[in-house]
């Protein structure tokens, strides 16, 4: 905030008044509080929450006669960002916004402030135009210089030239510090600092288009011209020991890059498209994330399920869901909660996408004929406790899995079906005797991920069709009275649930921004479980299908993965519009 006379500030005070944003009778008692205190009254009403720093530069601007500027979900190019070094922005608190008649637009907090006027003006060797804005627009602005792509244009400006040249040459040493190079590492950097899941590479007819998949939606972060796409598709090849020369069939690989000192490792898919090559970079990086199920969302009849399941010393623990729901990592959160020096855990994977101390991990290598039976077959005869197999994929791997949680292994692994309860007809489908099935299942799990709410956020009353979903699906869960809230609150793992209404709930949406587009920022599991009781052991053998299952799972207590949803949705986690994305499909 700029450095104001006690009259200036009454004048801010009284056109945030008169506008009426601010309540006349709480600026009162902070007006007697300050002289009390001896303390500015406008930087109490900030620190109290009254006014916030949008509103009360808005009104200095007005007060002082200087132009003000909203940086909210402004995007500055970023050869205008590097007109200032984002060291000096940050430590003086201002942004350049673009260049008009010779002179540079500059978004300040504190415009009365001559010593930093003067210092950007010499910095940028030209005069300047001075706008106020918000220490919070100033901020978002700088969130924007860790996408800085300058070294992709420089190795965009190099490689032109050279590009037709080198795909002549065919396998020309791209060295470590050549410009390619440097613009692959300054796109993983970016990927890796906004813990993108993948970055899609993928050639038009005319450009490259890079893409990043940040909390499960793909985002267009650069487009690139073609004439880089060879340069760059081969550095990816190098780096993954790929052939250089093989542009026909798919190829698959891996390597680790090193960002801010953590390592992070990529899988790398290459196929060969209708314009070149796609590459698909997954980035796998275990400290970004929660290895603790509570964290990922789990709570209530779930987790205790999980946890219930997980204390057996024998049986099978299954998880289900599509492609990026989360599978694997929950089964890495519930080895986490096993894992002792008491026991053998031993893991086949395709691939091993975290690597963990005190676990045996196998990598699956098809070519090699280590498939996941073949491995299976291989764990069984190392004194395993615990058996984990990334996915059953086939008849074979199945019954392995199944005699191993008959002859006293705890068994995790994972299928790809839409529901917890779609798990057993699917095995029954791969030839699974239902009784083998039935006495050795634990607990199945359904997931989903969705995105959390960042945490500046605004409530809002839901509309009457809102009002009328929450209703229909978790009504009946939802407390009656204000009597029954904690403890049904507490018992469904969601603490402050609100009373059931025929009117209105409150929700939570969060406040958009470049950071945070749509105002959501990380993501949460949707869960669902299925305790494979003697009731449900008799759906079992009875074939009974995915929905009579269910319905039964349903009349013991299981919550749904879309009533997980909304329940996440009353409790501010997620929005319904994000559950109703990710969970349409499902009751």
């Amino acid at each position: 905030m700029a450095l104001l006379t006690r009259e200036a500030e009454d004048q801010i005070i009284e056109l945030l008044l008169a506008e009426g944003l601010a309540d006349q009778r709480l600026v009162f008692e902070i007006k007697q509080q300050a002289e009390a205190e001896n303390k500015s009254p406008l930087s109490l009403l900030l620190s109290k929450g009254i006014v916030n720093d949008d509103m009360v530069a808005r009104a200095t601007a007005a007060i002082i006669s200087v132009p003000y500027v909203e940086l909210k979900n402004i995007t500055i190019d970023q050869d205008i960002l590097q007109l200032i070094p984002g060291d000096a922005s940050s430590r003086v608190l201002a942004v350049p916004l673009g260049e008009k008649d010779d002179l540079l637009n500059v978004a300040l907090t504190d415009v009365t402030n001559v010593q930093v006027t003067d210092y950007i003006s010499n910095l940028v060797n030209r005069p300047i135009r001075v706008w106020m804005s918000s220490e919070r627009g100033i901020r978002e602005i700088l969130d924007q210089y860790h996408g800085d792509f300058t070294g992709v244009k420089e190795a965009v400006k190099e490689t032109k030239e050279e590009a037709a040249e080198e795909q002549k040459s065919n396998v020309k040493t791209i060295v470590q510090d050549s410009p390619i190079s440097k613009a692959l590492t300054t796109i993983l950097s970016y990927a890796a600092k906004t813990k993108a899941s993948d970055i899609h590479i993928e050639p038009l007819e005319n450009s490259l288009i890079i893409r990043c998949r940040i909390d499960g939606v793909l985002r267009r972060i650069m487009e690139l011209p073609k004439t880089v796409a060879p340069a760059l598709v081969s550095r990816i090849k190098i780096l993954s020991n790929l052939k250089i020369d093989e542009h026909r069939i798919p190829q698959d690989g891996q390597f680790t890059v090193s960002v801010d000192g953590q390592e992070i490792d990529l899988r790398i898919a290459i196929s060969p498209v209708t314009w070149g090559e796609q590459v698909v970079i997954r980035l796998l990086d275990k400290t970004g994330t929660s290895m603790e199920i509570q964290k990922m969302g789990m709570s209530g009849h779930a987790l205790r399920d999980v946890l219930n399941g997980i204390k057996k010393p024998n049986g099978m623990i299954l998880t289900s869901g599509p492609t990026g729901s989360g599978k694997s990592t929950t089964l890495y959160a519930l080895i986490q909660e096993i894992k002792s020096d008491e026991i053998n855990i031993v893991t086949m994977e395709d691939p091993v996408e975290y690597k963990m101390d005190g676990i045996n991990q196998i990598q699956v290598n098809t070519d090699a004929g280590l498939t996941f039976a073949a491995g299976l077959r291989s764990i069984l005869r190392q004194d395993p406790d615990v058996v984990m197999v990334g996915e059953i994929r086939d008849s074979e791997t199945a019954g392995l899995a199944v005699q191993a949680a008959l002859t006293g292994h705890l068994v995790f692994s994972t299928l790809h079906t839409n529901s917890a309860a779609g798990i057993l007809p699917r095995l029954l489908d791969m030839g699974i005797e239902p009784f083998l099935l039935a006495s050795t299942l634990n607990v199945v799990i359904g997931q989903r991920l969705v995105r959390r709410i960042t945490e500046k956020r605004e409530l809002y009353k839901s509309s009457t069709i809102e009002t009328q979903a929450i209703n229909s699906l978790v009504g009946d869960l939802l407390p009656k009275d204000k009597e029954t809230v904690d403890t049904i609150s507490k018992d469904l793992g969601y603490p402050g649930l609100p009373v059931r209404n025929d009117n209105y709930y409150m929700l939570a949406r969060g406040m958009d921004s470049k950071e945070t587009p749509g105002g959501y920022v990380g993501r949460a599991g949707l869960y669902e479980t299925i305790v494979v009781d003697e009731d449900i052991q008799k759906t079992i053998i009875d074939h009974s299908t995915a929905n009579e299952i269910m319905r039964l799972a349903k009349s013991k207590g299981t919550v749904t993965m879309r009533q997980d949803g909304f329940l996440k949705a009353l409790s501010g986690i997620t929005t319904i519009e994000e559950v109703n994305r990710v969970a349409s499909d499902l009751s």
